[in-house]
């Protein structure tokens, strides 16, 4: 029987072929350890251009993730975008699930691509590996960019019903939807507009799935599960990098609360923008806030004025640089 056509596999074709015209191109690295890493890497890195750091969250891969504002930035920075493991061809055999793990594997990409220093921007989960980045390699971080990511909850949080759902397993069913309903969801819960999912039938829902979310299901729950496993605030490390926090007013997978709990946590050298009428896929909901923010910070050296869009929490100085030794502020 002929397959039927696949829009996901088009999106797919689709968002490659933008990276290449963008001056990107696949390779794979073999860390030797039971681990290969997929990295879309410049194919010919300037030396003039700074390197940022791409990384991706849950619910599918770096192509489609960061497809949509990725030309905003190669003109101005040699761009790295990698698969985290169990994402897109990147997996391990090891046991580790921990983010600690996927900044690890992250960091060994950029170290055999030669990139001794970098910023980086994460969304979501990709947040928190981009903070341990940054906490575990101090010396080659140089800015940070975290996108509604939980850093700061506790285990205690989901007994305490700081989440919508505080059923672990539930939301892990959610964040890797292998079911129809399970997509919409995840679309509600992600969105302060949710496109209408409802009126899309199951078999283009069920395309998504196939194309997205069938491979590695149990990992990927083991890297949900692992999040909360004994967090405590008072063990995360304090990064001394300029750290942006980005948050969607209406965040339902990481309540707004979470984001002015990691700009307490960080003090001076972190701010908080809050895009207003905007969930956790703030990035897809206004990305023209959301561009223009992380220009200003990553590129400016300052953010934009709060507006009635965009409200801004922290007066850090963000113009702050590290000397020859690759020493924090």
């Amino acid at each position: 029987m002929t397959r039927c056509f696949s829009f996901s596999e088009a999106m797919n074709w689709y968002h490659r072929s933008t990276f290449v015209k963008l001056g990107l191109r696949s390779t794979i690295t073999d860390l030797n350890d039971g681990t290969v890493m997929h990295c879309w890497v410049p194919d010919a890195p300037a030396a003039t251009k700074p390197n940022l750091l791409l990384i991706h969250g849950l619910g599918s891969n770096a192509l489609w993730q960061w497809g949509d504002v990725i030309a905003h930035f190669t003109p101005c920075f040699n761009v790295y975008v990698p698969d985290l493991v169990f994402f897109g061809e990147s997996f391990t055999s090891r046991p580790e699930r921990t983010e600690s793990f996927q900044a690890q594997c992250v960091m060994r990409v950029m170290e055999a691509h030669s990139v001794e220093k970098f910023s980086l921007i994460g969304l979501s989960y990709g947040g928190f590996v981009g903070y341990s980045i940054a906490a575990q390699y101090r010396d080659a971080v140089e800015r940070v960019v975290v996108c509604c990511s939980g850093i700061c909850m506790e285990e205690k949080d989901i007994r305490e019903g700081l989440f919508p759902l505080s059923d672990l397993e539930e939301a892990a069913s959610i964040l890797v939807p292998l079911k129809p309903d399970k997509l919409r969801k995840l679309v509600d819960y992600t969105f302060f507009r949710p496109p209408p999912v409802r009126l899309i039938p199951d078999c283009a829902l069920i395309d998504f799935i196939d194309s997205m979310c069938r491979d590695y299901v149990e990992e990927k729950k083991e890297l949900i599960r692992a999040i909360p496993k004994d967090r405590k605030l008072s063990d995360i490390p304090k990064i001394t990098q300029p750290v942006l926090i980005i948050w969607g007013e209406n965040d339902r997978i990481f309540p707004l609360e979470l984001g002015h709990r990691l700009k307490r946590h960080l003090g001076n050298n972190a701010c908080l923008a809050v895009i207003k009428n905007a969930s956790h896929a703030c990035n897809v909901e206004k990305p023209k806030e959301f561009v223009k923010v992380l220009k200003s910070f990553l590129m400016d050296r300052q953010l934009p004025p709060a507006t009635t869009r965009l409200q801004i929490f922290g007066t850090c100085d963000l113009t702050q640089e590290r000397d020859d030794k690759g020493r924090g502020p």
